[in-house]
């Protein structure tokens, strides 16, 4: 299997998994940039320390010329929104199930909607996603159903995206390439 170019029509999705640091923004970019389509950034991240604002402030310096969406809860409601001619990276869809669990809304209803939105979408889309699963049980009901969750929402997005590409050390493995 091969991947190697996010396609210009839509809709098309791209799913990229890894680990904490493991390159899939930087791969997720990348797919974005060299669509030659205008960049969006879907930003599902929240300022509301110091760490995470530096974070937030060294994606933002490598999406220079980028047009920013900030939206933590309602994605599907902001896919709605990309016009044909762009090409979207959703960063990240960990963070997106953190902000939906903090305030306490359907995570499953909310994944449907988002699920739903895919097909009506006017421009490609990659959305970043954190794997969780791989790491010893955590020791809270909390983690848990976090852990559980993000499992479910990556087995849900991976069923309907068109291709599935996991990132370790920067390098991508293509688990699921378009037909």
């Amino acid at each position: 299997m091969s991947f190697t170019r996010l396609p210009v029509s839509a809709p098309f999705s791209v799913l990229v998994l890894g680990g904490a640091r493991s390159g899939k923004s930087a791969y997720g970019e990348r797919l974005v940039q060299e669509s030659g389509l205008r960049p969006v950034y879907l930003a599902t991240a929240e300022a509301r320390d110091e760490e995470m604002a530096a974070r937030i402030a060294h994606h933002k310096a490598r999406r220079e010329g980028w047009r920013t969406v900030e939206e933590p809860v309602d994605l599907a409601g902001a896919l709605q929104e990309l016009k044909t001619g762009e090409a979207a990276l959703v960063d990240c869809l960990t963070l997106w199930l953190s902000n939906l669990l903090e305030a306490e809304r359907d995570v499953e209803a909310e994944i449907q909607a988002l699920l739903a939105a895919l097909p009506r979408c006017a421009a490609p889309v990659v959305f970043i996603s954190n794997e969780v699963g791989l790491g010893i049980v955590p020791d809270n009901a909390l983690a848990r159903r976090f852990r559980d969750e993000a499992g479910r929402l990556n087995q849900q997005v991976a069923a309907e995206a068109d291709a599935v590409i996991g990132v370790m050390a920067g390098l991508p493995l293509v688990f699921k390439a378009p037909q």
